[in-house]
């Protein structure tokens, strides 16, 4: 019996993975994998019209319509924006999501980028995947389980660290042929676009969203692509499944 292949892709925000890996996940969705899509938080601060709980209310609706383009589940951890926190509670909220999804492969954000919550969702993710077999860490409803998932960083935004210092990806995925899946994906989350517009001065979102892509598909001769950097650590996977799995479409550089 062939094992069950999940790939789990677990961000600070909604729209995070949309971003920066939805490519990699349709592309994983071909072959057959299963799909999550978890947030920290429901984005209950990306607005500049409605109340915390409306937005949440919003975001998580849009998040679950993005999700299911690809048959895949939503989940959110029910952080609160801008205040993820590298804390017990918060630990073992992701630790469980991250057991009851089982994956093979987690896909999370850059250790460093342009926003704390970010970096901190990152951190979160790696010692889920690393505790996801240590037994006495107990979560309710869920059991440990061996190995360690694979562990992938996503590029950061606009592909830069917090000194405008270019992110060099070692794992770079062609996802040209799903760019319209990752595009739709993305404008499922209607209620970005005027508070990006106001917060950020991005009018466009789909634009930069799709310059990041133009940016790493120059670097293997590809129209669009993906960038990761596979974690490495003790006890962590160290082969590459993104090649084993997508072959020709995966550039090691």
């Amino acid at each position: 019996m062939t094992k069950k292949k999940t790939a789990l892709s677990l961000g600070a925000h909604p729209d995070d993975a949309e971003f920066m890996c939805a490519g990699t996940l349709a592309l994983l969705r071909e072959k057959g994998w299963e799909i999550h899509i978890a947030t920290m938080t429901p984005g209950d601060c990306g607005t500049v019209q409605y109340s915390r709980k409306e937005i949440s209310r919003i975001r998580k609706g849009e998040a679950a319509k993005s999700a299911s383009l690809l048959r895949g589940t939503y989940h959110c951890l029910e952080c609160d924006d801008i205040f993820i926190l590298y804390d017990r509670p918060t630990l073992v909220r992701a630790i469980e999501v991250v057991r009851k999804v089982k994956p093979t492969i987690v896909f999370t954000l850059s250790p460093c980028d342009y926003m704390v919550d970010h970096e901190m969702a990152s951190r979160i993710a790696k010692t889920a995947c690393f505790a996801c077999g240590v037994v006495n860490v107990e979560t309710a409803g869920a059991k440990s389980f061996e190995p360690v998932p694979y562990l992938y960083y996503m590029d950061p935004i606009e592909g830069k660290d917090n000194f405008g210092t270019p992110v060099k990806a070692s794992t770079v995925v062609d996802v040209t042929s799903v760019m319209a899946t990752k595009e739709e994906m993305l404008c499922c989350h209607e209620s970005q676009r005027n508070w990006l517009l106001k917060h950020h001065g991005i009018d466009n979102y789909v634009i930069a969203m799709k310059a990041l892509g133009e940016k790493r598909g120059r670097e293997i001769g590809a129209k669009y692509a993906e960038g990761f950097r596979q974690h490495l650590g003790h006890a962590y996977p160290q082969d590459n499944i993104l090649k084993a799995e997508l072959g020709e479409l995966v550039h090691l550089l």
